[in-house]
């Protein structure tokens, strides 16, 4: 089992369509596309993904994909 990065879809309409990109690539990490994360007030200020069940933030996709891995690899379960 891999660590489950969500995006909603309006976000990576807004931005966050390369880091998911990014992330597709990787065989480690499993995504979930999704019509409303019922985030909306942020999704309307900056780009972000739900990993395992918490937010992460960023200004630009590349600060995104980063933040992404760190939460991944903070997390003692998934440590990649």
């Amino acid at each position: 089992m891999n660590p489950m990065v969500e995006f909603c879809i309006s976000n990576l309409a807004n931005g966050a369509q390369q880091t998911y990109e990014v992330l597709e690539r990787d065989p480690n990490i499993d995504l979930l596309e999704s019509g409303c994360l019922s985030f909306c007030t942020k999704c309307a200020q900056t780009l972000f993904a739900v990993v395992e069940g918490e937010v992460v933030e960023a200004d630009t996709p590349e600060e995104l994909t980063k933040k992404i891995y760190a939460a991944i690899e903070a997390n003692p379960i998934w440590g990649l």
